[in-house]
């Protein structure tokens, strides 16, 4: 079992008043006539406002079809679809805290279109357990001065939400995901599979809900 949060990702925390469940699942048809970022950030930012919002949050499994505009979700035979993390959205600049104590394991600019942008793993240690949270879409100077190994603690800033030029392509918006087996990736993994191979990545990739919000376990 994933141990919990011991801070908020954010200055003002994610909660009822503060934040919007968000579906961006292929079954959602107003996203029908979605076909580009902008498009989808107005959408996003139109749902925030009208529920008075600070965050939309979102996705852990959710098959979208949102990834269709990118070759980056290619694969032979299909399309990658199934969403393995949860999604944060909110303003571009908006800073990122440490949720729990560990160290950096790595970080990387994967800058295909639609991929993470810059992209940090923190590693996590606690009762014999090690496990793995992975950001992506940050601001790309988040980076810069990294190093392998390096302590982090619960509550330190470790980065900020990079705008579309450098995310990726995407509207600004945190890429969360646990992960227990990096499988030898460094600054990287797979946050969206395939349809066959989604039940082996979920059990790899926790619901970060619980970790977040451990009363939803």
């Amino acid at each position: 079992m994933i141990p919990t949060a011991e801070h908020p990702l954010f200055k003002l925390d994610i909660n009822a008043e503060t934040c919007l469940e968000l579906n961006l699942s292929a079954d959602n048809p107003d996203l029908k006539f979605i076909d580009s970022a902008e498009k989808l950030g107005l959408y996003i930012q139109q749902k925030i406002r009208q529920e008075s919002c600070l965050y939309a949050l979102g996705g852990y499994g959710e098959n979208r079809k949102i990834y269709s505009r990118f070759e980056h979700f290619d694969t032979a035979g299909s399309k990658r679809c199934i969403h393995l993390g949860i999604d944060f959205w909110a303003e571009a600049g908006t800073p990122i805290f440490c949720p729990k104590a560990g160290r950096v394991h790595s970080f990387q600019y994967n800058n295909n279109l639609g991929d993470y942008g810059a992209t940090l793993i923190l590693e996590h240690n606690e009762e014999g357990q090690t496990f793995y949270s992975l950001y992506g879409h940050l601001a790309l100077q988040d980076i810069a001065d990294l190093k392998e190994g390096q302590p982090v603690k619960a509550g330190d800033r470790i980065c900020h939400l990079g705008e579309e030029a450098e995310n990726g392509a995407w509207p600004p918006h945190l890429h969360f995901q646990l992960i227990l087996d990096l499988e030898g990736y460094k600054g990287d993994y797979p946050g969206v599979v395939e349809k066959d191979k989604a039940p082996t990545y979920l059990k790899n990739c926790p619901d970060p809900r619980t970790f977040f919000f451990p009363d939803t376990a």
